[in-house]
């Protein structure tokens, strides 16, 4: 069942990402980074209050700077769907994966002192993997360099840098014990008011009711994929459910090619194979070391 909770959520954020590349030719990425929060907090406002969960919390620094991390890790990625195809989009932010395993590399570099006697930490495979989802994504933004897309390429890689901090401070709360559902609310608000303080500095778009159309349904598909993936890690972290949120890259190609027509050639679709494998392998290797479950939030 844990499998089938993970496809949902994979599912949800890809059909969110189509509404936000509609939602795109009328709003910004603040709008949209507003809205998307609106609806968030109402959508799981009512779920806590079903589910009988209190938002008071104890520790409002770890949710101020998760929501902050947060914010800019989607903002950018909202960009990067409204400037790239959406396949490219959503799979430079799931290099989030290979991210952490860089942290950890780093990390473990980094504290390690031979003075100790303890021995030098290996992680070659660890190391290959880091390697190889970097050349995966050169490989996919050598189609964009081609049409001018540069920038948005390098932001979509920032998003997924982004996302790789939530992932740890999202850890951290887990292990404080905080509810999901919490968290999940905190991060709605945060958006809200980062949203709406892009909004006071750039400007307000026209208000467009056929753009405005794609608002409700991104946000209700946002909230309904990050429930879904915590119902997917409840009973435990497994490899099979963790690895299962790449499904999210297939969903979104196939939207990409049917609905707006994307062109993936074979560097795309090698440099997307390539993060994919990466990423798998990355997710393994962390796992055998620390069995901790990876998450995306979006």
């Amino acid at each position: 069942m844990q499998a089938w909770w993970m496809l949902l959520a994979s599912f949800c954020f890809a059909a969110m990402a189509v509404c936000v590349k509609f939602a795109a030719e009328w709003f910004n990425a603040g709008e949209l980074v507003f809205w998307r929060g609106v609806v968030g907090i109402v959508s799981i406002w009512a779920v806590a209050r079903h589910h009988r969960i209190p938002l008071a919390t104890r520790y409002p620094g770890m949710h101020a700077w998760r929501s902050v991390v947060g914010v800019i890790s989607l903002g950018t990625w909202f960009y990067a769907i409204a400037h790239l195809p959406l396949a490219t989009a959503m799979t430079l932010n799931y290099m989030s994966s290979v991210w952490v395993a860089l942290f950890v590399v780093g990390a473990q570099i980094f504290l390690w002192q031979p003075r100790r006697g303890g021995a030098a930490p290996r992680q070659g495979p660890l190391v290959l993997s880091v390697l190889a989802g970097f050349a995966g994504v050169v490989m996919m933004l050598r189609p964009t360099i081609e049409q001018n897309q540069v920038f948005a390429g390098l932001i979509g890689v920032f998003s997924g840098l982004t996302a790789a901090v939530v992932y740890m401070q999202l850890t951290a709360l887990g292990k404080v014990g905080e509810p999901d559902t919490r968290t999940v609310f905190y991060f709605a608000v945060g958006s809200t008011l980062a949203g709406g303080l892009a909004m006071l500095a750039g400007g307000v778009s026209p208000w467009n009711w056929r753009g405005a159309a794609w608002l409700l349904p991104m946000g209700l598909l946002a909230s309904a994929g990050q429930l879904a993936m915590t119902r997917s890690y409840s009973a435990g972290a497994t490899l099979v459910v963790a690895n299962l949120q790449y499904s999210g890259l297939l969903f979104g190609a196939i939207f990409g090619v049917t609905l707006f027509g994307d062109r993936i050639g074979l560097w795309g679709w090698g440099g997307m194979a390539l993060i994919v494998a990466s990423g798998l392998a990355a997710t393994v290797l962390r796992t055998r070391a620390a069995p901790d479950s990876p998450a995306q939030d979006h």
